[in-house]
């Protein structure tokens, strides 16, 4: 690979379409040029806690997920070299003894709720999306997937929303909307918008 990769965070609160964002930019730059690398992945490993424990714990947090990792992460694959990324299963609560290679590509996208909530990832970025979308809607896909996916129940996505989502949403991902270069109202639908964004991401990434 020539010169360096350019980074894009793409970040928003839960359930706000980020992973459509992303996909977007994957179809439009090609799979093959393109990395991602997913926050949620990075969850700190707690599993010398029971399950019940670990259940209880606050994962909107900052402090529960290992920045520094994805840090050095990025910054390897900027370097040119591969990196092996940790696996999370969320119906467990519990990092994965396996982790997945990935390769370094001429464009590599960090996806998260919190990644502009840390500095140190903050200066990796060439460009900081963020995409919003109303809390009620935001809400509503958090519960459908994680039923579905996440094997979670209806009332514990609501008890964990109302004690740790919305208060560290407000705390936290919010207020670190204010670091982003570009601002995608209504989620990953807006046409003009992700246009907008992807006529740049292109353009850097064609330097």
């Amino acid at each position: 690979m020539g010169s360096e990769p350019v980074v894009i965070g793409v970040a928003g609160g839960t359930g706000s379409g980020k992973t459509t964002v992303v996909r977007r930019i994957v179809e439009s730059l090609g799979s093959g040029d393109v990395t991602v690398l997913e926050h949620d992945r990075y969850y700190r490993d707690r599993n010398e806690l029971r399950f019940e424990e670990r259940a209880a714990l606050n994962y909107d947090h900052p402090d529960s997920l290992e920045t520094d990792l994805l840090v050095a992460h990025v910054e390897a694959l900027k370097a040119g070299t591969s990196v092996e990324v940790p696996l999370y299963d969320f119906a467990k609560y519990e990092r994965s003894a396996k982790t997945e290679t990935v390769h370094p590509r001429r464009v590599v996208i960090v996806e998260g709720i919190l990644i502009y909530a840390e500095a140190s990832l903050r200066r990796l970025m060439d460009v900081k999306v963020f995409v919003d979308t109303d809390a009620d809607t935001r809400f509503i896909r958090r519960v459908v997937r994680d039923v579905e996916e996440r094997g979670r129940t209806l009332k514990s996505v609501v008890d964990q929303y109302l004690a740790t989502v919305k208060p560290m949403h407000l705390e936290f991902v919010e207020p670190s909307k204010r670091y982003a270069d570009i601002i995608i109202p209504q989620g990953g639908h807006n046409e003009v918008a992700i246009g907008m964004m992807l006529t740049l991401i292109r353009s850097l990434a064609n330097r």
